[in-house]
């Protein structure tokens, strides 16, 4: 199976000791979103976790432990945007993220990290010509170091409509123009660029639509094929291996005003209040009412078929 970590919050930057935790311990359990009561057991074992993945603005607090994971296969999505604290408020500054992106793919391969550049928008600080020469500049810092950008235009959801209302959507003719620049200095650096659940029409203008975290490129993590079964779509139209997260919304405290994950600073704070890092749990315990069920969990990696 493969273990998400990323999609509700950000454990590396923020949990880390509580994920190394149940790493140690050898199962967490996670809530349902919708239905709290319901729980899901995950074992922790490399012989049915054919990957970790992670997605972080922030890999620093897990770099000088991976050791304790080197048995299991990871795939790292970091995200590094040319935003800087007024949108942002809390991620490090980006060089800082850049050296650590480095690091990290020196230790675990550049085929198993992907840069995430997104979300993008538009408004008098931040042109297209702003994005075209910050890309570029990390491209020249990052290149050899991944073969992947994912980039992806500004989705307006309530929770983004509510914290960051001058916001606006990209229209269609600057995405092309965009996506057009970007694989022209993608290719100069190695760099493959990707949307994230975007208009397949995009595809013309020479960028992947596959998806961002799709079976190519965990395979090409794993250095195997697999053999998946009917997952369900994260969101209608996307093709990414997202299932199992074991991640909590309203827990990430970059405060990132486009932020998906967060409703609003205030429930962050509440909810990391009850954060423990020795709990089963990233937030909260164990409660009385729980029906915890064991996630059926079984190794997707063809072995008879490696691709290196």
């Amino acid at each position: 199976m493969i273990l998400n970590t990323g999609n509700r919050s950000d454990i590396p930057a923020f949990f880390s000791d509580w994920f190394f935790n149940r790493i140690q311990e050898g199962f967490v359990c996670v809530r349902n979103p919708y239905f709290p009561h319901q729980v899901t057991k995950y074992i922790l074992d490399p012989q049915v976790i054919d990957i970790i993945c992670f997605c972080t603005k922030n890999p620093k607090p897990m770099l000088s432990r991976l050791d304790l994971i080197k048995d299991y296969k990871q795939f790292w999505f970091v995200t590094i945007t040319p935003y800087n604290q007024t949108i942002e408020p809390y991620v490090p500054n980006k060089n800082e993220i850049i050296r650590s992106f480095i690091e990290l793919s020196k230790k675990i391969g550049s085929r198993c990290i992907g840069w995430r550049y997104d979300p993008i928008f538009l408004n008098d600080c931040y042109t297209i010509e702003y994005h075209l020469r910050i890309f570029e500049k990390m491209c020249q810092k990052l290149t050899g170091y991944t073969h992947q950008c994912v980039i992806s235009f500004i989705d307006l959801y309530q929770k983004t409509k509510k914290n960051f209302k001058e916001v606006q959507e990209v229209n269609q003719k600057d995405q092309i123009y965009l996506c057009q620049k970007f694989v022209e200095i993608g290719k100069k650096y190695n760099i493959e660029i990707y949307t994230c659940h975007e208009n397949e029409s995009l595809k013309t203008t020479g960028v992947y639509t596959s998806g961002c975290m799709n079976q190519q490129i965990i395979e090409r993590a794993l250095g195997h094929s697999l053999k998946l079964p009917k997952i369900n779509e994260a969101r209608q139209g996307c093709r990414c291996l997202l299932n199992n997260d074991i991640g909590v919304y309203n827990t990430c405290l970059h405060g990132c005003l486009y932020c998906y994950a967060n409703y609003d600073r205030v429930t962050v704070l509440k909810n990391v209040k009850m954060h423990n890092k020795k709990s089963p749990f990233l937030i909260g315990d164990f409660q009385k009412d729980d029906i915890i069920k064991e996630a059926k969990q079984v190794s997707y990696i063809d072995r008879q078929l490696s691709l290196f």
